[in-house]
């Protein structure tokens, strides 16, 4: 924990540092999301997400990502989950992976929000338990699928909306949201770096009621590769749409 607290002082205080001395591949991407929590008493809820994630803008696949999970929410304003994530990673940009992989994901989240004059804010934890696929080559060249790898992550992502056309956010209104969440890994297997990715968004939202919204953004996305020394910056249009069923109401 020390280790990853010094690095994270390391990252804010020189940025330019922590990104020198890398292969920096520059790409162009695009994700269309979806994700809803739909409760179903007081204190449960269920999330559901899916990303089709393309490279090359939409040309080609990147990733497929699935997310289920428990939600529970708690009297004081906050919000826990247990989820299983599923994602299909594929060979794609100047620095492809050796061969398209299957990931199985345990995740474990905490969010908790707050206001700030106009501006709603919040923090959200995220840890990570991920179980990739390992692919090798035999004698013949051949790729054939040895087991998996584990690898941990912790994640921390912290947001602000602000709305645009009335001074607090309320039904058909429009609102900017933006984030930064970075990726940090630990435990056995990080290889040469600690700092997984790094994400910067910044979008334009509406929202028709509190259940339902859609967003246009931008993300930029700062992934580090195992060597430590390969690195990709994409570029990424974001198009994501929230959709939550309160399934205690009659």
């Amino acid at each position: 924990m020390r280790k990853i607290i010094l690095y994270l002082m390391v990252l804010i205080i020189s940025p330019s540092y922590s990104f020198s001395q890398k292969e920096i591949s520059p790409q162009n991407n695009a994700w269309v999301m979806y994700y809803g929590n739909h409760k179903v008493s007081e204190q449960w809820g269920l999330h559901t997400e899916y990303q089709w994630r393309r490279a090359d803008i939409f040309n080609d696949w990147q990733q497929s990502l699935l997310r289920l999970g428990v939600d529970y929410y708690s009297k004081q304003n906050a919000q826990y989950t247990l989820g299983y994530g599923w994602i299909k990673s594929f060979q794609y940009g100047d620095q492809p992976i050796a061969h398209n992989l299957n990931e199985h994901r345990i995740w474990e989240q905490f969010i908790i929000k707050n206001k700030v004059g106009r501006v709603d804010i919040q923090h959200r934890y995220r840890l990570e338990q991920r179980f990739i696929e390992n692919w090798i080559k035999d004698a013949n060249s051949v790729y054939a699928q040895d087991g998996f790898v584990f690898r941990q992550r912790v994640r921390y992502r912290f947001m602000a909306t602000v709305p645009l056309s009335r001074k607090e956010m309320k039904d058909n209104t429009l609102f900017l949201a933006v984030y930064d969440e970075p990726f940090l890994g630990f435990g056995k297997g990080i290889g040469k770096n600690i700092l997984d990715q790094n994400r910067l968004y910044g979008a334009i939202g509406w929202r028709f009621n509190k259940d339902f919204n859609v967003q246009l953004g931008y993300l930029n996305q700062y992934v580090v590769k195992i060597d430590g020394i390969k690195a990709e910056r994409n570029h990424t249009l974001q198009i994501g749409v929230t959709y939550n069923i309160d399934f205690t109401k009659k």
